[in-house]
């Protein structure tokens, strides 16, 4: 066999066996590492304006990078104090108009009993008792059958129900822990960039330092741009259901509007979680034209977010619209809920390998014998 041949295959099995070790190392890792991870993220954020504010007011570092971690605290804790705001607002406003609607809801519940469900029950129980035994019993089996199942799965749900308590009480401690740690490794790697990163450099080799900067560049341009495009997106959704609920005449439409965008980030869930049911009731308490003006206005958001996501989301990350698409969608099939995310962010990783040449420098690597 040619030597050449040879070299290529386990040059190529070296680099097959490197990625696959690297992606398992990370993702079995991630559990120990995620709060460092997120530091790092913070970290790079916010570095430009440490090293402004270094030229700027010549203080310590160290002050400086307190100064910055504490205004972004108060700016975090201002949005929070805003949208529990909003949330204490929309509630005691629900809290006013709910108790009469709930009323009507069960009159015309009373009324579907008395005028449907009860002539409907007589009729059944007449044609029960004009079958013959074996099919009553056969019937009753069913029901009895029936009526188990549902009684199970009922349980089942409240078991699990009374489960997700205590873990999400559990979850507390170990998220203040998280915080913990990710602002005091975010202090530590802000107060100290430009030593690890000198340390870092001179330990790689001077080909891939050039590359890992390239590639951390496109990165950061990348992730700049997904967090401006769910802003846009959000702030679409936020403007165009404040405007159809504003023409529908519905109350406190600035609040609505704003969950409504929130939630909209949540893509399991979207802007659905609060339409349909809200459809769902206008419907059942006979406000059908209100119930339309909702459910023109669901679609409207859905349609523009189905036919803006993509768009911009490629604009903003300098990727095609079909392949965004394509990664959104093999993210989702994939992994479901974290694929709407990591789809996306390795196509950017591939696309930043592909921008700085180190994707042809890895397959000169594998080919330096067939040049």
């Amino acid at each position: 066999m040619n030597q050449s041949y040879i070299t290529i295959f386990f040059r190529t099995l070296f680099v097959v066996s490197l990625t696959a070790g690297s992606a398992a190392a990370v993702y079995y890792s991630f559990p120990l590492t995620y709060p460092f991870l997120i530091a790092l993220i913070l970290s790079t954020a916010i570095h430009p304006v440490v090293d402004y504010l270094d030229k700027v007011t010549g203080f310590p570092r160290t002050l400086n990078v307190i100064g910055v971690l504490a205004f972004f605290l108060l700016a975090a804790f201002g949005v929070l104090t805003i949208v529990v705001a909003e949330i204490v607002t929309g509630t005691a406003y629900l809290a006013k108009t709910l108790p009469p609607h709930i009323s009507t809801f069960i009159s015309y519940c009373e009324k579907l009993f008395t005028t449907h469900i009860q002539p409907l029950y007589h009729e059944l129980t007449v044609l029960f008792h004009e079958l013959e035994t074996n099919q009553q019993a056969s019937i009753v089996t069913h029901i009895q059958t029936l009526g188990d199942s549902a009684a199970k799965n009922a349980g089942l749900l409240l078991s699990h129900i009374l489960e997700m308590i205590p873990k999400f009480f559990a979850l507390l401690p170990n998220t203040a822990a998280v915080l913990i740690f990710s602002l005091l490794a975010t202090f530590f790697m802000t107060k100290d960039w430009h030593k690890l990163k000198a340390m870092l450099v001179s330990v790689l080799p001077d080909r891939i330092t050039a590359n890992g900067k390239a590639i951390s560049s496109e990165l950061k341009k990348a992730m700049t741009g997904f967090i401006k495009a769910q802003a846009v997106l959000v702030f679409l959704t936020m403007v165009i259901v404040f405007i159809g609920l504003s023409l529908l005449k519905v109350e406190h439409a600035a609040t609505i509007a704003f969950l409504i965008g929130l939630v909209d980030l949540l893509p399991y869930l979207g802007a659905g979680s609060v339409f349909v049911p809200w459809i769902l009731y206008l419907s059942i308490t006979g406000q059908l034209p209100q119930a339309i003006g909702i459910g023109v206005l669901y679609l409207v958001v859905l349609v523009q977010r189905q036919l803006t996501e993509p768009k911009i989301l490629s604009k903003s990350i300098g990727i095609d619209p079909l392949a965004t698409l394509i990664a959104l969608f093999a993210g989702f099939k994939l992994f479901g809920f974290l694929g709407l995310i990591a789809g996306p962010a390795v196509l950017v990783v591939i696309q930043a390998f592909i921008t700085t040449g180190a994707l042809k420098e890895i397959w000169s690597y594998i080919t330096v014998q067939q040049k």
